[in-house]
């Protein structure tokens, strides 16, 4: 089983994550993480923070010449910004006077933060609940996924829709969507959609407003059987939905046809099953013979458990709470309306959060296949996963 915790602020020295559970034999190294950290702060849309940051972890426990040694990872990633906040987020006792932030931002934390640790200065509230934290999570999903990797389990993630533009043209193969998203600036592999949508974005930055949309993740090559139907917390579709909306600003999440199947007949949502032998050269035998359906509504997940289809999971982000032209709020000192305070802060983070879902996916999925082949090490799990394969392909031949 895999776990991890995350801590660190916003404007602190430094954001760390602690992740245990990572079998032994594990190929990771810095730079692979420093790649999907580049990605999560590329996006057309991003604020001024992006323009500072150059997110880079150092690897400080777990890893030893460059593979996993089975003992619990510890990953660090410090803050630039901290050079301009070091006596605003000091940890030593207060020797000066720093005023206290008093207006809570409709739509943020702040508030409800505020309520329940009855702190009247937001800053202790936002720094934490900020987004910079999903920066640990994509070095703890990195991680995820070169586990997963060496199954031939792969993640990506693709933008179809900001505000009101909506993508009407993406790819059906998922190599195609992945090669056109990673080349989009807000990763929209739509061409003519992305165009819009980036207009979408400077029209909203121009008024002083920001903008949501909806992602979509997709695992490719999934083997059947992660998850569990017998226990509500152990279905995979449950807790890929937990994962996700764990994310900030996330407000929904749909598995396959989602909220479509309230429209439709249940002979046009459930996906009908086919079959046809299996090769026996395949020893996976997913991809070239056995069970298979023509159609995917249900996202590759029947009754909490995978079904050998690609998983779809579709997430919808609210726009960034935080705008120039900020919203009404109270002053807790005065408790008189007056305008809520301005963070610096992103246009459009949509694209950015795709790849903070893929991260989270990604760790759901790692997390579930251990349970599944789970092991002490890498060759202990490769084992019992080709033994279940090889079970798998004799099920299925007739």
């Amino acid at each position: 089983m895999l776990r991890y915790l995350t801590a660190g602020e916003s404007h602190g020295k430094l954001i760390n994550a602690i992740l245990e559970g990572v079998p032994s034999g594990l190929k990771v190294t810095g730079e692979e993480i420093n790649n999907e950290l580049r990605r999560r702060q590329q996006g057309y849309g991003r604020g001024g923070r992006m323009k500072i940051e150059r997110d880079e972890v150092e690897i400080t426990a777990g890893v030893r010449f460059g593979i996993t040694t089975g003992a619990p990872l510890s990953m660090i990633i410090r803050n630039r910004d901290w050079e301009n906040w070091k006596s605003r987020m000091s940890i030593l006792p207060r020797r000066e006077k720093e005023p206290p932030l008093t207006l809570p931002r409709p739509g943020h934390a702040d508030l409800a933060g505020g309520l329940k640790y009855l702190e009247k200065d937001m800053r202790n509230i936002l720094e934490r609940s900020s987004a910079r934290e999903t920066a640990c999570r994509v070095a703890v999903g990195t991680v995820a996924r070169k586990l997963l990797k060496c199954f031939d389990i792969r993640i990506i993630s693709t933008v179809l829709q900001i505000g009101n533009v909506r993508a009407e043209n993406i790819p059906t193969n998922p190599a195609e969507v992945y090669r056109k998203s990673e080349k989009s600036d807000v990763r929209c592999a739509d061409s003519k959609a992305a165009e819009k949508m980036r207009s979408a974005i400077d029209e909203a930055k121009k008024n002083g407003d920001s903008l949501g949309g909806v992602f979509q993740i997709i695992v490719t090559n999934p083997p059947p059987g992660l998850g569990n139907s017998f226990q509500w917390d152990k279905k995979l579709d449950a807790r890929l939905a937990f994962a996700l909306m764990s994310i900030q600003a996330i407000k929904g999440v749909e598995i396959g046809a989602g909220f479509k199947c309230a429209e439709l007949p249940g002979s046009k949502v459930h996906d009908e099953i086919f079959y046809r032998k299996p090769r026996s050269s395949s020893l996976r035998g997913r991809k070239t013979g056995g069970f298979y359906r023509r159609t995917n509504n249900a996202g590759g997940i029947e009754g909490g458990i995978s079904n050998g289809e690609n998983i779809i999971v579709n997430a919808v982000m609210k726009p960034i709470p935080t705008l120039v032209k900020s919203l009404r709020s109270v002053d807790l000192e005065t408790a008189k309306t007056a305008r809520a305070a301005v963070e610096r802060s992103d246009v459009c983070a949509v694209p950015a959060a795709s790849v903070v879902g893929e991260a989270v996916v990604a760790y759901e999925i790692a997390n579930a296949f251990l349970e599944k082949f789970g092991g002490d090490s890498l060759t202990e799990i490769k084992k019992n996963f080709k033994l279940y394969i090889e079970a798998v392909n004799r099920y299925m031949q007739k």
